[in-house]
């Protein structure tokens, strides 16, 4: 377990756990995800008006948590990840707007060049 930032993990390349949590953003942003959430929500509303034995009830509120926090945590390490690009993309324009008025060498147009396509490497 580690502490670092999740963009600054295992260099340039992308481990399975980035790769992961890319494509449980873009599957809970669908809207078939949306409909699915609330038949969720619904089955848990009709649930209860079924009058079930307790641990069904208490089955369904678990269930709904453990979906909560896997979702949280996958979304949280894909949003850190994107701050991170943007912010070295950002880092990246202002050092080549710098370098281009002082006239100085071609670095900072390199890096910006590799900061455009990071997101193609991820």
């Amino acid at each position: 377990m580690t502490t670092d930032h999740p963009a600054k993990r295992g260099g340039d390349g992308r481990d399975r756990f980035a790769a992961f949590s890319d494509r449980a953003s873009n599957i809970t942003s669908s809207p078939l995800f949306y409909v699915l959430c609330v038949l969720l929500v619904v089955g848990t509303i009709v649930l209860h008006f079924l009058h079930p034995p307790l641990s069904w009830l208490i089955f369904a509120g678990d269930l709904m948590t453990s979906v909560n926090l896997l979702l949280l945590a996958l979304l949280k390490n894909a949003e850190l990840r994107d701050s991170h690009a943007v912010q070295r993309k950002l880092d990246a324009i202002a050092a080549a707007l710098l370098e281009q008025y002082e006239g100085t060498g071609h670095e900072a147009a390199d890096e910006l060049r590799r900061a455009i396509r990071m997101d193609e490497r991820q």
